[in-house]
C-alpha cells in the first residue's frame, strides 16, 4: 500500500494536486492585502536612471507645500487648486535635478569633498555672530526645516557640479548691437511736457445746496457714510520680545553682533565727475588746457568729439563704479571744483573734475543698539520659540482655551474690539504688540476667523524672527449706514467737493476737445483760463518735481502733441508731449557697456534655462500618474 501511494507521487497529476494545495495554503495564509499589493509600484517618477520612490517625493512635496503656506495670508486655507501647483512645481523641479545628474554622470564630472565642505562652511546662514562657521546651527537649520543632512549634502554637490556645465554655457555670450542699441535707446529716452492743470482749489465757488439736495446726495452714496464692521477678538501672542525678560542679552553680546555686521553699517563715499578719456597724453594735455581755461562742460564735451576723446559723466558713484583702479584713485583723491589730469590708466589718459562729494559715514554702536538687541534676541530665542510654538499648538489642538493656557509660556494677551484697519470704535489704534509686520497679520487673522472656528496656531514673519499667535472671535458687528443727521456737515463738504470737481472734468475735457481738434495748446491753455507750463525732462523709470507720477505714467505712449488728460488727487490735469530726447549710446559709454552687461546677463540667464529644460526633455521621465495623483490629492 504504502509502495503505491510512493509510486503515485512521481506521477505528474499527483505533483500539480499537491502544487495547487501549497498555493491555496500560502494565498490563504497572507490574505488579500499582500494580494493587492502584488504588481503595485509605489514609484512616483524614473528618469535618468534614477527611481523616485513615493515617500521620497511625499517629503519633498510636504516642504514645498509648507513653505507655500507660510506665504499664504493669515487664515486661508491650502485649496486643491495650490496643492496641484506645488506639487507640479516640486515634479518639475526633482525631474530637473535628476536629469542633470544623470548628464553629470555621464560626463564623468565630479566635485571633490574638500569643496563641498568649503562651500557649506561659507553660507551664511550657518555662521554665527562671531562669523564663523557653527555645527549645532548647521543642524538646527536642517533639523528646522526638515532637510536630511545626506539630502543637502548631494544638493550642494550637484550644484557646484552642474555649475561647470552652466558657467560655460553662460560664458561669452554679448547682447548683439541690433539689439542692445534700442533698448539702450527705450530705457534712456526722456521726456517734457506741456501741462496745464485745472485745480480742485481753484474750481468756481459753489453756493450751499439746500437739505433736500443733501439728502438725495446722501441717499445715492450709502457706502460713503457707512460704520465699519468691528470684532471682539481675544489673542495670545508669542514672540522674541515677549521672551525679552527671560533672555539675557548682554553688552558683550550687542558688540559681537555690530562688529559681525559693521559692514552693512557703513556708508561709502561717493563722487560726481565729468571725466574725458583719450588715448594719447598729447591731446589730453591740450584738453586739460582747455578745461583750465574756464570752458565749461558742453564746451568740453565738443572738443572731446573733436579730439577723438570720450567725454561722460558719473553721479553719485562709489570707487568700485570707475571701470579704470588709476581713474578711480584720482576722483577719489581730487579736490572739489578742480580740473585734473592728465592721469595714466589701464585704458589710456584721463583729465578729469569732480563736481560733487557724498562724504561716507558709520553708523555708530549706540545709534544702532536697539537694532542689535532686536537681532540678538531674536537668534537666542530661536530655539525656545519653536519649543514653546509646538506646546501651544498642541494645547489649542487639545481644546485648550485661550483663557486656560499656563502661564509660563511668555505669552502676551489682548482683548478689545476693533475693524479691519486696526482702529477701536473710538477711532484710535488698537493697542496691539509691535512689530508693524506682527499687528498685521493678527488684524487680518481676526477678520478671517469665523464665529466658532477651531483656535489655530498662526506664524507671521517679523525682522525680529518669527512670532506665533492665536486668534479667536467673541462677537461680530456687521457694518451699517450711519444716520443723515450724524453725518450731515459731511455730506455737505462731499457735495461740494463733487460740484466742484465736475466743473474742473468739464472745463479739462474742453480743452482736451480742442487740442485733439487741432487747436494750438497755448491758444486752447489762454481761452481755458489757465497758464501752460513745461515739465522737466524725465525717462519713463524715473520721476522728477513738477512730473506728476498720473502723467508720466502714459507720457510714454504718445506722439509728439498728441493731447492726454489724467485726473490726480489734486485735479485734471491736460498735457502734450513737447520735447522727446533720443539718447545715443555713443555718448555716455559707461551706461550704454552697463546695460549691454545687464541685458547679455538675461540672455545668459534664458540660454540656460533652455539647456536644463532640453536636458529634462531628453531624460524622457515616466511619470507613475496615479502614485503622484494619490499623494497630492489623497
Amino acid at each position: 500500500m504504502i509502495s503505491a501511494f510512493r509510486r503515485a507521487l512521481d506521477t505528474w497529476y499527483v505533483k500539480g494536486f499537491f502544487l495547487v494545495m501549497v498555493l491555496a495554503f500560502v494565498i490563504w495564509g497572507i490574505g488579500p492585502d499582500v494580494i493587492r499589493l502584488i504588481g503595485n509600484s509605489s514609484w512616483v517618477v524614473k528618469v535618468a536612471g534614477q527611481t523616485i520612490e513615493a515617500p521620497a517625493f511625499q517629503a519633498e512635496f510636504q516642504r514645498a507645500l509648507s513653505t507655500a503656506t507660510q506665504q499664504l495670508p493669515p487664515g486661508q486655507e491650502v485649496t486643491p487648486a495650490l496643492k496641484k501647483e506645488v506639487a507640479d512645481a516640486t515634479l518639475k523641479r526633482i525631474v530637473g535635478e535628476a536629469a542633470m545628474q544623470g548628464m553629470l554622470r555621464d560626463m564623468h564630472l565630479l566635485t571633490p569633498p574638500a569643496a563641498i565642505a568649503e562651500a557649506v562652511r561659507a553660507m551664511p546662514v550657518f555662521k554665527d555672530l562671531s562669523g564663523q562657521f557653527s555645527r549645532p546651527l548647521y543642524d538646527q537649520v536642517l533639523r528646522s526645516n526638515s532637510i536630511p543632512e545626506t539630502r543637502f549634502i548631494q544638493s550642494v554637490r550637484t550644484d557646484l557640479t552642474q555649475r561647470q556645465v552652466l558657467g560655460a554655457i553662460a560664458a561669452g555670450i554679448e547682447a548683439p548691437l541690433v539689439e542692445a542699441a534700442p533698448v539702450y535707446q527705450a530705457v534712456t529716452e526722456k521726456r517734457a511736457a506741456d501741462m496745464v492743470e485745472f485745480a480742485f482749489t481753484r474750481a468756481p465757488t459753489v453756493l450751499p445746496a439746500d437739505e433736500a439736495t443733501l439728502r438725495r446726495f446722501y441717499d445715492n452714496h450709502p457706502d460713503s457714510y457707512t460704520t465699519a464692521e468691528t470684532r471682539r477678538i481675544q489673542a495670545v501672542i508669542l514672540s522674541p520680545k515677549g521672551l525679552a525678560t527671560e533672555i539675557p542679552v548682554t553688552d558683550e553680546d550687542l558688540h559681537a553682533a555690530y562688529d559681525h555686521a559693521k559692514a552693512s553699517y557703513v556708508t561709502e563715499e561717493k563722487r560726481s565727475a565729468q571725466i574725458i578719456a583719450v588715448s594719447d597724453e598729447a591731446k589730453a594735455k591740450a584738453l586739460l588746457a582747455t578745461w583750465q581755461g574756464n570752458a565749461d562742460w558742453a564746451a568740453m564735451q565738443a572738443a572731446a568729439t573733436a579730439a577723438g576723446a570720450t567725454a561722460l559723466p558719473l553721479d553719485d558713484a562709489k570707487k568700485d563704479a570707475f571701470p579704470d583702479p588709476d581713474l578711480a584713485a584720482a576722483v577719489f583723491s581730487a579736490p572739489a571744483g578742480a580740473v585734473t589730469g592728465p592721469v595714466k590708466g589701464a585704458f589710456g589718459w584721463f583729465v578729469l573734475k569732480v563736481t560733487n562729494i557724498a562724504p561716507g559715514s558709520v553708523k555708530s554702536f549706540e545709534s544702532v543698539k536697539p537694532e542689535l538687541a532686536e537681532r540678538v534676541l531674536a537668534e537666542k530665542a530661536t530655539d525656545i520659540i519653536y519649543a514653546r510654538a509646538n506646546t501651544l499648538d498642541n494645547l489649542l489642538g487639545n481644546g485648550t482655551k485661550l483663557d486656560e493656557l499656563p502661564g509660563d509660556l511668555g505669552l502676551v494677551a489682548v482683548q478689545g474690539t476693533l475693524d479691519a484697519e486696526g482702529k477701536t470704535p473710538e477711532g484710535e489704534a488698537a493697542p496691539l504688540p509691535d512689530p508693524p509686520e506682527l499687528r498685521t497679520a493678527l488684524i487680518a487673522a481676526a477678520f478671517q476667523v469665523r464665529l466658532g472656528d477651531p483656535i489655530r496656531l498662526t506664524e507671521a514673519k517679523t525682522p525680529g524672527g518669527p512670532a506665533y499667535f492665536a486668534v479667536t472671535v467673541e462677537t461680530i458687528t456687521p457694518p451699517g449706514i450711519r444716520p443723515f443727521e450724524d453725518v450731515k456737515d459731511r455730506v455737505s463738504t462731499d457735495w461740494t467737493f463733487d460740484q466742484q470737481r465736475h466743473a474742473q472734468e468739464t472745463a479739462a475735457a474742453a480743452m482736451y476737445a480742442a487740442v485733439q481738434g487741432g487747436r494750438p495748446f497755448a491758444d486752447a491753455a489762454t481761452f481755458a483760463g489757465v497758464v501752460p507750463h513745461l515739465t522737466p525732462l524725465v525717462s519713463s523709470g524715473e520721476g522728477a518735481a513738477g512730473m506728476p507720477p498720473e502723467l508720466q505714467r502714459i507720457l510714454f505712449g504718445l506722439k509728439k502733441d498728441e493731447p492726454t488728460m489724467v485726473e490726480t488727487v489734486a485735479g485734471f490735469i491736460v498735457a502734450v508731449p513737447a520735447e522727446i530726447v533720443i539718447s545715443n549710446p555713443e555718448t555716455d559709454k559707461t551706461a550704454y557697456d552697463k546695460m549691454r552687461l545687464d541685458l547679455a546677463r538675461n540672455i545668459a540667464q534664458d540660454y540656460v534655462a533652455v539647456f536644463q529644460e532640453a536636458v529634462r526633455q531628453r531624460a524622457i521621465p515616466r511619470i507613475n500618474q496615479t502614485n503622484f495623483n494619490q499623494i497630492v490629492q489623497p
